[in-house]
């Protein structure tokens, strides 16, 4: 795992080998938007120590959607330090383990990646303590609110945080180089939506669930990688 700092003891993205998830400071409580793949606890914990901080302090987990690499170690991780995991409404019966995941319809070029997607460890049934809608206040970050992003999973999620200009996009977005709407999506034009909506609300600082973050012309390069996407 890669320890990577976003913004100065504010936000920094933790990368596994698939996936990433990222971790905020609000002085010494701490949120971890996603949580990596089942194996990876002891790793964000090795790694909110490293930073001087204690996982005791870790207040919420906030899903942003109910894939393997994104729920992994919530429950174990929720579990040993209390924190309350929280996801869209939509997606919580899928991360409790009550419907199974949604099969993404693949375009051809996808089929591969989905298959190497599937290495990662199923997560297990993991509990949900709030059910998310949009609009909903998170008790973060001064204001953050989830954004309903739906397409990539029926209850996808965004996280805006607009006092600090940062946006957690899930995999509705996936910058592995240049911005591009995310793949293996439940529903294509649904997902597009989502994007230029996420997109519209012009972060300065982006973060995904697979690629580096955006931290300079943000806001016009999601913009112009969302108007140039078709349905």
């Amino acid at each position: 795992m890669d320890l990577v700092e976003v913004l100065p003891n504010r936000l920094h993205m933790l990368r596994f080998p698939i996936g990433q998830a990222h971790l905020w400071q609000d002085g010494a409580d701490l949120t971890l938007v996603d949580a990596g793949n089942v194996a990876s606890a002891a790793e964000i914990e090795g790694a909110i120590r490293s930073l001087g901080l204690l996982p005791e302090r870790l207040e919420r987990i906030v899903l942003t959607h109910c894939h393997r690499d994104h729920v992994g170690a919530a429950g174990e991780l929720a579990g040993r330090w209390g924190a309350q995991v929280l996801a869209h409404r939509l997606d919580a019966p899928v991360i409790r383990g009550e419907r199974p995941v949604p099969e993404p319809v693949l375009l051809d070029w996808e089929v591969p990646l989905y298959a190497h997607g599937l290495t990662v460890p199923e997560a297990p049934p993991t509990r949900v303590d709030r059910e998310l809608e949009d609009g909903d206040a998170l008790g973060f970050g001064d204001g953050a609110y989830v954004v309903h992003a739906p397409g990539h999973t029926d209850g996808s999620i965004g996280v805006h945080l607009p006092h600090h200009g940062v946006l957690f996009a899930g995999d509705c977005i996936a910058a592995v180089g240049p911005p591009m709407l995310g793949v293996f999506n439940v529903d294509k034009a649904r997902a597009v939506g989502s994007f230029r909506r996420l997109a519209g609300l012009a972060p300065r600082v982006a973060c995904f669930g697979h690629g580096d973050p955006l931290t300079v012309d943000t806001a016009a390069a999601l913009a112009g990688a969302a108007a140039g996407t078709a349905v």
